[in-house]
């Protein structure tokens, strides 16, 4: 855990490909010192029809689904080090936003084969 799925406009790729954006979030998912790499999963999703306000300015933002349990300053921190790693990126008329989301443990399945 976590799951972190990269929304971003396929625009970007011009100046971060998907590998290079899915490390990111992965080095920051790291730092955050909340996992261990094995459990830091990531997964990149482009949109090419979007709008950002009035303007199709490009964005990239970050779901962090991790297990319930973890407090608000772990959480704010996991965000933290996501974003500030992301803000490196220094795209002009880019959003850049990060989400921590708990997940259910009580609903949560995993299977590994």
């Amino acid at each position: 855990m976590p799951h972190c799925i990269i929304e971003y406009s396929k625009g970007l790729e011009a100046a971060i490909s998907p590998d290079e954006l899915s490390s990111t979030v992965f080095q920051g998912a790291l730092a955050s010192g909340l996992f261990t790499p094995a459990d830091i999963k990531t997964r990149v999703i482009p949109y090419t029809s979007y709008q950002v306000g009035e303007t199709t300015a490009g964005f990239i933002h970050v779901t962090a689904r991790i297990l319930a349990g973890r407090n608000e300053t772990q959480k704010a921190n996991l965000s933290h080090q996501i974003l500030e790693r992301l803000q490196q990126i220094d795209q002009p008329n880019t959003s850049y936003t990060v989400e921590v989301v708990d997940i259910d443990v009580a609903s949560y399945a995993k299977s590994v084969s």
